[in-house]
């Protein structure tokens, strides 16, 4: 091999590998030949090679590109193509969530498959081609929809609760007669870093695994941990990953030497049918060598020593496969470098092309495949009649409309149960949801109707309950968890954030998280809360691109804005968080004590309520309160006590937070010329700033004013009431507006 000195390059590899072969000497021998046997036939192992050194000269060429200012992205697989293994160990069809330097893998994959799929999209990706056939050149990614690879942006293990919740539901989904598409008997694997091992949510998501399998439920799943023993510029402690990782009594343990093709592709075909037949989980710990910097513009050597990347190259997997070809007898050295040319000939063509190719053109050619909205479409779903029949068994013999006027959490549940019975696919899950009914008994009941394949309880893990829905969907389902409080959802904001909601984008919409996630939200819990239990904080939702963000403040209103959200996960494949008030899950009054007018029979039928249009209270002349959710019951009351004052006001339900009922909110504005926002979210970020932003746009000049909770976490007792919005804030806000118009 050729010696590694400071400019220690893709250069210096190239010219090792073909120093090393110009100078070999075979030592053909009948025992390389009978151990290359024992695994793989001469076909196998020369498309093993040839998938390796694809993947070696796509590293070459990205950085290239790069080069020459035409390439974005040059994290490569260089001293990972031992991952070629366990595509070649797995079924074609086994889903299969991919590490960014499983190269090798995709490409094996590829083959197998014999698909149209190959190098040329990978650089197609790299050059962030409109072309690519993935993401569009949304990002360079390693997704395919007849691959059974979904694209992973960031895998810093955040795909990992993913693959437990694909795994998880791949029994369920068959036994419901979903997802086709994905054989019963598939196993799910997700490739990772060592250095990603250590994230929370990866460990949080093997910790998941393991429970599952502790109690003895179905979980064929396979973790591939690519250990090059470090991550970025950080070491990883020796001989960490076996320790945390063997003595797991749930996950079975394999490791492979990831730079052997021969051990490594033994070990993982014995891993992957140890998990297909067992359905349990395994951990295929794949010893390799990282043999570049992190990406292009990581120099190596300015944190390894000379020492430690000639110990690396020694142990180069494609240099390690193509010597046992040779020795084996299968190619001569001449034929070894022969292949190794025409591969860096193929690819450097393919690179000139990838890089002549037309990017993105424009914002809406960027944003396309955010959120595909088919309303009409959505329309004609929810008004799809249940099945009568079903629903009697369902409910047996008192309907849910029989129940008299319920309040907001009855009408929830009733239509929960409708939804259970009008679409097979629908699952719903999350801490206390089966048994228990719920923490305000908002699910109670469902388990016993629909059983537990459909309704259940999981671990105290909101990343993992989020996770599970994401593998959920990936699978036919139509998922609705619920996170217990609305604060929970910030420990797992990234699984709604970079995995759910980024799906669509970065696949143009050929793979899809349909979901509907059930939160418990926002404040005035009388005698109850303290800051986890009484959040006003949405921003987080606010900012997250193409999903829907339901807020109904009232029974009906909730019950009809759930079947939209089912309907748009159906139709669309959306992603909706569906934020539900507690404090008016039991409020059965309006004006006075006992007046019983916030409550409401349920209808099955009900108004359809198509995304992005809000409802008006009242018709008055002189003053527009806008809210949501708690707001709406308060902005009502204090209507009723401005009329008293000679003030003529009227109240605009924003229903949806996102997408904004704009048309009627300009309306409604115009209307009056006068607005009041009633936001119960904060000052800094609150709703608030979206309405006015929304107003300015479309060319209102009126009066606005706002009144919103403090920038502060809520306090526990009677002082919550210092921060929050009152109705007496709300009238004198409205007084202040009316005396300086």
């Amino acid at each position: 091999m050729s010696e590694i000195d400071g400019s220690f390059s893709a250069e210096t590899l190239d010219q090792a590998f073909v120093q090393l072969f110009r100078d070999a000497k075979p030592e053909v021998s009948s025992k390389a030949g009978d151990r290359l046997a024992t695994v793989l036939t001469a076909d196998e192992a020369l498309a093993l090679f040839d998938a390796q050194l694809t993947s070696r000269h796509l590293d070459f060429a990205a950085l290239a590109m790069r080069e020459r200012g035409k390439g974005y992205y040059t994290i490569g697989s260089s001293g990972h193509e031992g991952n070629a293994a366990v595509a070649e160990a797995l079924h074609p069809t086994d889903p299969a969530l991919l590490h960014y330097r499983s190269g090798a893998f995709f490409l094996r994959r590829a083959q197998k498959m014999d698909y149209g799929f190959g190098p040329r999209d990978v650089l197609l990706g790299a050059a962030a081609a409109r072309e690519e056939p993935i993401s569009g050149g949304r990002h360079k990614v390693f997704g395919s929809r007849p691959l059974r690879i979904p694209p992973q942006t960031s895998t810093i293990g955040s795909h990992l609760p993913k693959a437990v919740g694909m795994a998880f539901h791949l029994k369920r989904a068959a036994r419901l007669g979903l997802n086709d598409d994905v054989p019963a008997r598939s196993v799910v694997m997700c490739s990772f870093g060592d250095a990603s091992a250590n994230h929370s949510t990866a460990t949080g998501a093997i910790n998941a695994a393991g429970y599952i399998a502790h109690q003895g439920l179905d979980l064929p799943l396979l973790f591939v941990c690519e250990d090059n023993r470090i991550g970025i510029s950080v070491r990883t402690a020796p001989g960490w990953i076996a320790r945390r990782f063997e003595c797991n009594p749930c996950i079975r343990y394999f490791q492979a030497d990831g730079c052997d093709l021969v051990d490594a592709v033994a070990t993982a075909r014995e891993a992957s049918e140890y998990v297909r037949t067992s359905r349990k989980p395994a951990f295929l710990h794949l010893d390799v060598v990282r043999l570049f910097g992190h990406a292009g513009s990581d120099v190596a050597l300015a944190y390894r020593t000379v020492d430690e990347l000639r110990a690396e190259l020694a142990r180069d997997p494609v240099a390690s496969t193509a010597k046992l070809l040779l020795d084996a007898g299968v190619l001569s050295a001449e034929e070894i470098l022969e292949r190794y040319e025409a591969k860096r000939t193929e690819i450097a063509g393919l690179a000139e092309d990838a890089m002549a190719q037309e990017g993105l053109r424009d914002a809406q050619d960027v944003m396309v495949p955010i959120s595909p909205r088919t309303p009409d479409a959505v329309a004609t779903e929810i008004e799809r009649e249940i099945d009568g029949d079903a629903r009697r068994k369902f409910w047996g013999a008192r309907l849910p409309e029989d129940s008299g006027p319920l309040a907001l959490s009855g009408h929830v549940n009733r239509c929960l149960g409708d939804m259970l019975v009008k679409y097979s696919e629908v699952a719903i899950f999350g801490e206390d949801v089966a048994r228990k009914g719920g923490v305000y008994g908002v699910t109670r009941g469902l388990l016993k109707r629909a059983g537990g394949v459909r309704v259940y309880d999981t671990l105290l893990d909101e990343q993992t309950i989020l996770g599970l829905a994401i593998g959920a969907a990936q699978v036919g389902c139509i998922p609705i968890p619920e996170i217990q409080y609305l604060a929970y959802l910030h420990t797992a904001e990234d699984q709604l954030r970079g995995e759910a909601a980024s799906l669509q984008f970065f696949s143009q919409a050929q793979f899809q998280n349909p979901m509907v996630i059930r939160i418990a939200g926002y404040a005035y819990q009388a005698g109850f809360g303290g800051h986890f239990h009484n959040d006003n904080s949405i921003a987080l939702f606010r900012d997250i691109p193409g999903i829907i963000i339901a807020s109904p403040s009232n029974g009906p209103d909730a019950a009809a804005m759930m079947r939209t959200c089912v309907a748009a996960a159906k139709v669309d494949g959306s992603v909706s968080v569906y934020l539900e008030p507690i404090a008016l899950y039991h409020t059965r009054d309006l004006h006075e004590d006992g007046d019983g007018l916030y409550a409401a029979p349920y209808d099955a039928r009900g108004e359809t309520i198509p995304l992005g249009v809000g409802k008006t209270y009242g018709e008055g002349e002189d003053l527009t309160l806008v809210s949501f959710a708690n707001g709406v019951r308060m902005s009502r009351r204090v209507m009723k006590r401005l009329e008293a004052k000679g003030i003529k006001a009227r109240v605009l339900d924003l229903r949806w937070i996102a997408p904004l009922p704009t048309e009627d909110l300009l309306r409604e504005a115009m209307a009056t010329g006068r607005v009041l926002v009633v936001d119960e979210t904060r000052r800094s970020g609150g709703v608030s700033e979206g309405v006015f932003s929304a107003l300015i746009d479309l060319g209102f000049t009126g009066s606005m004013a706002r009144v919103a909770a403090e920038d502060t976490f809520i306090p526990l007792g009677p002082a919550a009431d210092h921060v929050l919005v009152t109705e007496d804030g709300i009238e004198a806000a409205a007084l202040e507006l009316m005396r300086h118009d």
